[in-house]
């Protein structure tokens, strides 16, 4: 008899007596809108092949997830359009049937790349598997199951819906395909690809979320309001999970790539390059490889050495608007991307684009007894502007705290060290969800930063508090900020320092009766003051001041109409323009006399956004900026033109194109004459052969041409400029057009597991013209890598 008690207790400390089996000849059903959202999921010994069909006994015996709600444009009402999610697990993976009918006509689905799935119908499963409701797992898939997935944080909003963070790419199986009412997917999900909770028993939270193109519509599985400051907080539970079996998690990812580099030159081709005429190419073939172990069910310790990340897409043109403002891109190498929702701050102190040229990097991130961990080292390689080789040292450290329900406290440490310079950054956070609709957070941070040249050693403080109140029919938003000038984040991104931040944000919304024309319209007014961070020290009035009034119409179908005026007042920014001058006639020749700017500028105008409903075939959306505003090329009013034009274009199910359209421009005042204008056309073409394979051809053309400048709101005379050697030199004309191109061909089975080869190159013309396209640059590359799962 002890033999046998001694025998069964393992099994009754991973099966607890308070759990009773779920009756796996029994499918639960449990509908969303009769609150039926604690689901109960069977435990069974089998497994099914992932082919999109849900015929296998074992989908029979499933607990299903039925009767959904409208989330977006407005909540609470029944979904037009009927879904069910099918659930069970075995002892290695949670498996998910998805059955969506559509009564309205045919299904959007393409066979896209992964993550390219926003304009085709889908669903996303989102598992909170730590069940905090402050993060998680995101899951989408199209009616033929191409995926899209990342991370869903709240720490990522500001009091709206949260973006979905579709960067980290997780190894999982998917499966659909089109039915005579819809569509069906079938899921296969490893628990070795994802992080849960160490503990016997699991409770996980859970919400679906379907995207409906043919109407615009969101609906969700749980009643979802949009009264609320937190949509994961307001998710379902998947309780019952036991004996979950990861095994070994050890992924090895050797990579080997090969570089071919070419240059046009006048000199002699180095010694061991091929010279074909005046150009000379460089190879540079590089062994590189990723390591991922899963040391706990909720820690994953990475490491990289001489990666490569040649397959990353060029960056797209952005318009310059203030010279005061940082240029943001976003992050797209694989190795900073998993995991990276461990060190969002709300600052952005954490900012792994900085790490330029990484030779090695080693990362932990997860979550241990409620804390969120995030740890990185790297070291950079950069050459300097003295021809020197330097290798940055990079150490980021973020931590986060659970407190309570939903709130948080967390902590960021940052250290940048090259030689004897160095950037340490300490900082502070809290985010505190209080009577649902209501959030505060408030941030602290202080940077110790020394430069090479053996200075001492500069201290400065940042700080940012917000009060969010996200209500059904009113809003608000507050926001209060300020870094000092000296404050640097050399591990982050800041798009201003020197300056103190107020914003006041309302909204107000009135929605229109279930199958009216009008869905919903919001009225948004903002007011913003800003202030250089000494002025408002010493009690100054702001230095610059806004009034926006957005205007949001909503139209049944998925249309979208935007309206926003605006008036701004801007002070003279002294520090832009410290190196201007005004060459003043005196004679028979010039003085070089300072240029001072002159008054405040006043702007007015107005933005107007248009956004088309997600067609079978098309999709697009346009923006046109217009109005009175400064110029500040010359520090003057202008009259502006900035218009915006994207489109998604699906000719057929395997066919992608996305063309885009940016153009700004400046006219003065007084006379009507162009002071710039600046141009950029894209052009991305995709061709998805199989799942896994795909082309793509990237061409953009950035034209811009500046006129001479003069000092325009006062003399007229021309305007000189000091160059780096302090020598003033006349701002006349100037122009730039170069056009790239970049194709690349792709076979990506699993993530991981790639093979790339691609041609990129770089061309000058003549301004605003493709006559005369003389190549600069051009490069072809080849990588290789392969994802062994131990």
């Amino acid at each position: 008899m002890l033999l046998e008690l001694l025998a069964t207790l393992p099994l009754a400390l991973v099966a607890p007596a308070s759990l009773p089996p779920v009756p796996a000849d029994t499918p639960a059903v449990y509908r969303g809108r009769a609150g039926e959202l604690a689901v109960r999921i069977p435990r069974l010994e089998a497994d099914v092949a992932i082919d999109g069909r849900l015929d296998e006994p074992v989908w029979g015996r499933a607990a299903v997830l039925a009767d959904f709600s409208q989330y977006q444009p407005v909540d609470g009402l029944p979904a037009e359009d009927s879904a069910e999610v099918l659930v069970w697990y075995s002892p290695h993976a949670i498996y998910f049937g998805i059955r969506a009918r559509e009564r309205h006509g045919a299904v959007h689905a393409t066979l896209a790349d992964r993550d390219r799935i926003d304009g085709d119908d889908s669903v996303q499963l989102l598992l909170d598997t730590f069940h905090d409701g402050r993060r998680a797992l995101v899951f989408g898939v199209n009616p033929l199951g191409v995926q899209a997935d990342g991370t869903r944080s709240e720490a990522a909003g500001d009091g709206g819906d949260e973006d979905v963070d579709l960067s980290p790419d997780f190894v999982w199986q998917s499966r659909g395909r089109l039915t005579a009412d819809g569509y069906e997917v079938e899921l296969r999900i490893p628990f070795e690809s994802i992080r849960y909770q160490a503990t016997a028993r699991q409770t996980w939270g859970i919400n679906v979320v379907r995207e409906v193109r043919h109407s615009g519509y969101q609906l969700t599985w749980t009643p979802a309001r949009r009264a609320s400051a937190s949509f994961l907080a307001q998710s379902g539970t998947l309780e019952g999970l036991y004996d979950l079996r990861r095994g070994l998690v050890l992924d090895v990812n050797p990579v080997v790539t090969t570089r071919i580099d070419g240059a046009p030159s006048e000199l002699p081709a180095p010694a061991g390059n091929v010279a074909p005429g005046p150009w000379h190419y460089h190879t540079s073939p590089e062994i590189g490889g990723n390591l991922r172990w899963g040391a706990t069910a909720n820690l994953a310790l990475s490491a990289t050495a001489n990666p490569d990340f040649s397959q990353v897409e060029a960056d797209e043109g952005q318009l310059v608007y203030d010279p005061r403002m940082a240029l943001y891109f976003t992050e797209k190498r694989p190795f900073f991307l998993e995991g990276s929702e461990q060190f969002q701050t709300p600052d952005q102190l954490v900012y792994t684009r900085r790490i330029v040229d990484p030779r090695a990097a080693v990362k932990l991130t997860g979550k241990e007894a409620g804390n969120d961990v995030g740890l990185l080292t790297a070291v950079d390689e950069l050459t300097g502007d003295d021809g020197v080789v330097h290798h940055p040292v990079f150490n980021l450290l973020r931590v986060r705290r659970d407190l309570g329900a939903q709130s948080t406290a967390g902590l960021v440490y940052t250290d940048r060290a090259d030689g004897h310079a160095f950037n340490r950054v300490l900082g502070a956070d809290t985010r505190i969800y209080f009577r649902r609709l209501y959030f505060l957070q408030l941030s602290v941070a202080g940077s110790l930063t020394r430069d090479s040249a053996g200075a001492p050693a500069r201290a400065a403080p940042l700080w940012n508090a917000v009060v969010d109140r996200t209500g059904r029919s009113f809003g608000l938003h507050y926001a209060f900020s300020g870094s000092h000038r000296d404050f640097q984040a050399q591990s982050g991104f800041l798009r201003r320092t020197g300056v103190v931040d107020a914003r006041a944000e309302h909204r107000f919304t009135a929605y229109g009766r279930p199958g009216a024309r009008v869905e919903s319209f919001s009225l948004r007014p903002t007011l913003q003051a800003q202030w250089e961070y000494e002025h408002f020290t010493a009690g100054h009035q702001p230095d610059d001041f806004a009034l926006q009034l957005e205007n949001e119409l909503r139209l049944r179908g998925g249309w979208n109409v935007q309206a926003s005026p605006y008036i701004q007042y801007l002070e003279y920014p002294e520090a832009v323009y410290r190196d201007y001058a005004i060459a003043r006639p005196s004679g028979a020749g010039t003085d070089t006399v300072p240029f001072t700017g002159g008054e405040r500028l006043v702007n007015v105008g107005a933005q107007l956004e248009l956004e088309t409903p997600h067609w079978k075939t098309l999709a697009a959306q346009a923006s046109i900026l217009a109005g009175r505003d400064d110029s500040f090329d010359e520090w003057a009013p202008a009259w502006i033109d900035v218009t915006d034009l994207t489109a998604d274009w699906r000719p057929t199910d395997r066919l992608r194109v996305d063309p885009s359209f940016i153009h700004q421009a400046y006219w003065r005042v007084s006379d009507g004459s162009l002071v710039r204008v600046h141009r950029i056309p894209r052009l991305k073409l995709e061709y998805q052969l199989t799942r896994a394979i795909f082309f793509r051809f990237v061409g953009q053309y950035d034209s811009e041409r500046r006129d001479a400048l003069r000092d325009e709101s006062r003399t007229g005379d021309p305007l000189l400029i000091r160059d780096a050697g302090g020598i003033y030199q006349p701002a006349t004309v100037t122009a730039s057009n170069g056009f790239r191109h970049d194709w690349l061909f792709s076979y990506q089975p699993t993530p991981g597991t790639v093979l790339f080869a691609g041609y990129g190159s770089s061309l000058d013309a003549s301004a605003f013209t493709l006559h005369g396209l003389e190549r600069t640059s051009d490069g072809f590359f080849f990588k290789l890598s392969y994802l062994l799962r131990m």
